[in-house]
């Protein structure tokens, strides 16, 4: 009795609980679908930004590697370049040939060993990336190789003589490296104060038309680059070598006049290394 009582008790229930209509069951189950494809699609759009954000990750690793070998090139590039401007500056009226001789074959070593490594990781359009990195080792090779010019032939080597000796670096295929106008630029400006040095060390040593030659052609570029500079884009680096250029001009010209006019107080000086020596202890020489 008690069993069945219980069983009429649910179909009762059963009977009196408010029927849902079809429209309530189609929206429901709509519902449910539309849940179900916003969960597709949100697991969808987290694989796709876990996948997008993997590739980058692995461009900004391989790029910052990359980075640090063209780093490391440039600091090679840069000390190997300072070898060839001390050879330079090692010559003198007899033993030009042998000093000369030995720089060009350093200064070749510089290009084959030290600028191909840095020319293989910077193919393709990387050399623009990558500029900040390697513009100070650039710049030093420009500095050599523009010092080295000028004691060989006594005339500056243009941007497209030292592009040139880059090409057979680079892979055929491939866009090559080509050190820009601004780096030129830079080397240029720094090559005078290399300059300054040899003109001061010439008047030392008694070679006064010499240091007079080097005068004239660190003038020479001190006016074309004040015709260049004022076109170019806000530069700091360039505005402050300006400044220390017009320093090294001024330097030359006032030990070469110096020479010239008061020369019998000087001329028993020169090579003296003595404190009280106007060349060597003076204030304006370095």
């Amino acid at each position: 009795m008690l069993c069945y009582s219980s069983v009429f008790q649910r179909v009762a229930f059963l009977l009196m609980a408010p029927k849902l209509k079809p429209q309530k069951l189609h929206q429901i189950a709509e519902s449910g679908a539309e849940q179900l494809v916003k969960k597709a699609r949100t697991m969808s759009t987290e694989s796709s930004m876990k996948d997008a954000f993997s590739t980058y990750a692995d461009y900004l690793n391989n790029f910052n590697e990359k980075r640090e070998r063209v780093v490391k090139a440039s600091r090679d590039i840069t000390m190997n370049s300072k070898k060839v401007i001390f050879q330079v500056h090692r010559l003198s009226k007899d033993n030009k040939e042998e000093v000369l001789e030995k720089a060009g074959k350093d200064l070749e070593a510089v290009r084959e060993q030290h600028f191909s490594r840095l020319l293989k990781e910077l193919q393709g359009t990387d050399f623009w990336k990558l500029r900040r990195a390697y513009s100070p080792g650039v710049q030093e090779y420009v500095e050599a190789a523009t010092f080295y010019k000028f004691c060989v032939s006594g005339t500056l080597v243009t941007l497209d003589e030292i592009n040139e000796t880059l090409l057979p670096l680079s892979e055929p295929s491939l866009e090559p490296l080509q050190i820009n106008v601004l780096d030129y630029i830079l080397g240029l400006a720094d090559l005078t104060g290399e300059l300054m040095r040899m003109a001061i060390g010439r008047i030392s040593d008694g070679e006064i038309e010499f240091a007079q030659r080097i005068g004239q052609f660190v003038r020479q570029i001190h006016r074309e680059l004040m015709l260049v500079v004022p076109k170019m884009d806000d530069s700091h680096d360039m505005k402050s070598k300006m400044e220390v250029l017009l320093q090294s001009v001024i330097k030359i010209e006032n030990a070469c006049f110096s020479v010239h006019v008061r020369g019998s107080e000087y001329i028993p000086l020169l090579g003296d290394d003595a404190p009280t020596s106007y060349l060597l202890g003076g204030a304006d020489v370095e």
